[in-house]
């Protein structure tokens, strides 16, 4: 990537959601927000509802969600605001939610996810539960939502990665570690890369539907994600980085995303990887500084991105 091509905005890491939404109209536009029970989701959620948009909350736990969306409400005015069940290790909840959706979709933000399961998991099917949460289940939701965001005429998808894709591309030979011993944070930074390598190839495949997609980088936010990193199993070299992490707020974490989302300035801009409210440097660049991680090379290749679609269609058991 050369630098010079980088997408830049007034904005950074200190701004908020509200800030880079400011003046933007959304009545009309229709969002999913999966995970926006709590954290970075629910503010993101909050910002699209303020700004006028219809907002559903694709989510596990209806009841804590229905709490959330209730506060939304009485803090947009805005009363058009959904709460679904979707469980994303679940294709069985994934193809309900998707048959159920009706007309168009203009915004999708993938939002949820798992961080670091200290032990090994797997879904039904054998695969290994960050990759199947994080990149399958939003890749087969997303494949299923495809004619209600081409039916909007201009959708955007926003696929919530993070800076840990940095450490591991994807590995075809293993995805989901029958051979290789398991280790938390390479299935949490694979999964984080097969994020950005779908942001890559849906917009490849899918602008000509009007449809773009970017991942983001949301920067760190105390929130749930890290429910997993406290405790005595949690190696203490790893507990010492969170103990000292500079976390930024919600309303800061949600910033990037919400501008991907809904900010004129990133009109058909599709297929990148953006955090601290700008489209990422290169990993390992001079130019990276403060706690941003960069976008690594293999999080961006094409021929990657190609190869992954092919190998979750094959997964999903589709063509």
């Amino acid at each position: 990537m050369d630098i010079q091509d980088r997408v830049t905005t007034p904005f950074n890491r200190e701004s908020t959601a509200d800030e880079v939404i400011a003046g933007v109209d959304l009545t009309g536009k229709r969002a999913i927000v999966t995970g926006g029970a709590s954290g970075i989701g629910a503010e993101t959620a909050r910002a699209l509802a303020a700004a006028g948009a219809e907002v559903t909350l694709a989510v596990r736990n209806v009841e804590a969600s229905q709490r959330v969306a209730a506060e939304i409400v009485d803090r947009t005015g805005n009363t058009k605001i959904l709460v679904a069940p979707l469980d994303l290790a679940d294709q069985a909840s994934i193809e309900a939610f998707t048959n159920a959706w009706q007309g168009p979709l203009h915004i999708l933000v993938n939002n949820a996810g798992i961080m670091a399961l200290p032990q090994l998991q797997r879904t039904p099917e054998g695969w290994e539960m960050q990759f199947a949460v994080n990149h399958l289940g939003h890749f087969a939701l997303t494949l299923g939502l495809h004619d209600a965001l081409a039916a909007a005429g201009e959708a955007r998808i926003v696929a919530v990665s993070s800076s840990g894709h940095v450490q591991s591309p994807v590995v075809f030979d293993d995805i989901h570690y029958q051979n290789r011993p398991y280790d938390e944070w390479s299935a949490y930074s694979q999964s984080k890369t097969a994020i950005v390598l779908f942001a890559v190839e849906a917009t490849r495949r899918w602008a000509a539907d009007g449809i773009t997609a970017n991942a983001v980088m949301p920067g760190g936010i105390r929130t749930n994600l890290q429910r997993h990193q406290t405790g005595d199993h949690v190696d203490p070299a790893i507990r010492e980085i969170f103990d000292n992490y500079p976390w930024r707020t919600v309303e800061q974490g949600a910033a990037t995303s919400v501008l991907l989302a809904a900010s004129p300035l990133l009109q058909g801009v599709g297929g990148r990887y953006f955090e601290n409210c700008n489209e990422a440097k290169p990993a390992g660049s001079a130019d990276v500084s403060g706690d941003e991680a960069g976008v690594a090379p293999h999080a961006l290749d094409p021929e990657a991105a190609e190869r992954l679609w092919q190998a979750s269609l094959d997964m999903l058991g589709r063509r």
